[in-house]
């Protein structure tokens, strides 16, 4: 069952639904799922700003342990749309073709790494057991700092865990490194002694969180799901316009530090958009799936991108 956001109903939010409701809009109901970092914003931005409501959407936000986690809710139309990386896409089209990408909404620059405890570089990983979070970007970097540094998977032990819980398994003993995105990297960092960064995504590879669809729905829905793009486009422009502001509504809806928040949004790059780029990391999913022999049936990035939305909204943000 989805966890609701623990966000309350304030008289901010309420504000532009009455207004709509004044004026004699009709509102069309969504529910879209992602979560909980600022790596999502988009999704926060625009319902803190009554963005949804004027682009005449009636939206809950549910939230998860991670965007990839939510995902699967997209097959059967349980949600509308969602917000996660690659690998987490690709599995769910698979299982249902109704599942996709409709936009690229942000490049993790600086946002993920490998956190351990009591060792120094990579080659200390030997031997070590290392978290990650089944199908989502923690598994799709892994595999990448394998590929790059030429590290024998078979020298690790990998154990899967939620990126909520790593922390605490690392301080248990049950692991002994694992490989995350912010904010549990930096939360990592503060709340257990000897413990440091080994390596980042910078230079290994840019993860790209995607906005995925319920094709099915949105034709269904064409002015809805505009709506919901246009609505992206908008929040991307105002995190460009004030990045205090957004940190501080991103911090109110998450219920996290403010300070902490704004320092996280400068390793991250919002955007809206279709590009080879994307292409180029839902290929790599794709490949990296296949290996794991987890990829169920082949699929290309073709199948997996659906442009005519975003096209039918704003042409010139679709360079594939």
């Amino acid at each position: 069952m989805l966890r609701r956001s623990l966000l309350a109903a304030t008289a901010l939010l309420a504000a532009p639904l009455a207004q709509a409701q004044s004026q004699g809009q009709t509102l069309t109901k969504m529910t879209i799922a992602t979560g909980v970092d600022p790596a999502f914003a988009h999704f926060y931005i625009a319902k803190e700003t009554g963005i949804f409501e004027r682009n005449g959407l009636d939206v809950t936000v549910n939230t998860g342990a991670s965007g990839s986690a939510m995902i699967p809710f997209l097959v059967g139309n349980q949600v509308n749309a969602v917000f996660g990386a690659e690998q987490g896409g690709v599995s769910s089209h698979i299982v249902d073709p109704n599942v996709v990408c409709v936009a690229e909404g942000t490049a993790l620059l600086r946002w993920m790494g490998v956190v351990a405890r009591g060792v120094d570089a990579l080659d200390g990983l030997k031997g070590k057991k290392i978290g990650l979070a089944r199908g989502t970007a923690s598994e799709t970097l892994w595999l990448s700092i394998l590929a790059a540094q030429r590290m024998n998977a078979a020298d690790y032990t990998i154990v899967y865990v939620d990126a909520p819980e790593m922390i605490a398994a690392l301080e248990r003993g049950n692991i002994d490194a694992y490989v995350v995105w912010e904010p549990w990297m930096t939360r990592g960092l503060r709340a257990i002694p000897n413990t440091k960064v080994l390596i980042t995504n910078e230079h290994i590879q840019i993860i790209r969180n995607l906005i995925y669809m319920n094709k099915g729905w949105a034709q269904a829905n064409d002015a809805a799901a505009k709506g919901f793009l246009r609505s992206m486009i908008q929040a991307a422009e105002f995190i460009a316009k004030d990045a205090t502001e957004s940190a501080r509504l991103i911090a109110r809806f998450l219920r996290q530090d403010r300070a902490l928040v704004a320092e996280l949004m400068t390793k991250l790059d919002y955007r809206l958009n279709l590009s080879r780029d994307t292409v180029g990391n839902v290929q790599l999913a794709i490949n990296q799936l296949r290996g794991m022999g987890r990829l169920g049936k082949e699929v290309t990035p073709a199948e997996v991108i659906w442009p005519d939305l975003l096209r039918g909204v704003d042409a010139a943000r679709v360079t594939l």
